[in-house]
């Protein structure tokens, strides 16, 4: 699914204009990249946690030329999945 089609279902599922549905969706978004940016989690009980995780310096070669290049350290994005979507993308069986 891409933004323009979870935009789409979520104006239908909730009787939402175009326009009035990409700025919901997009204020979510735009939060969740704010609060990331500042060092902070995003915690969606039962969904799962955004997160900043530490990403150490590594070496590793250029797909290109195959040249060894230096990656810097930095930051990046992550996420981990909650019970609630763990359990819904594989439902156990009775």
């Amino acid at each position: 699914m891409t933004k323009s089609e979870l935009i789409t279902l979520y104006g239908k599922e909730r009787g939402r204009k175009k326009k009035e549905a990409e700025a919901d969706v997009n204020y979510i978004f735009d939060t969740i990249r704010d609060v990331l940016a500042d060092g902070e989690k995003v915690v969606l009980t039962g969904f799962g946690t955004f997160d900043v995780r530490d990403r150490r310096e590594k070496r590793c070669l250029n797909p290109r030329t195959g040249e060894p290049i230096q990656l810097p350290s930095g930051k990046a994005p992550a996420f981990k999945a909650g019970r609630g979507l763990k359990e819904a993308v594989n439902p156990k069986e009775d």
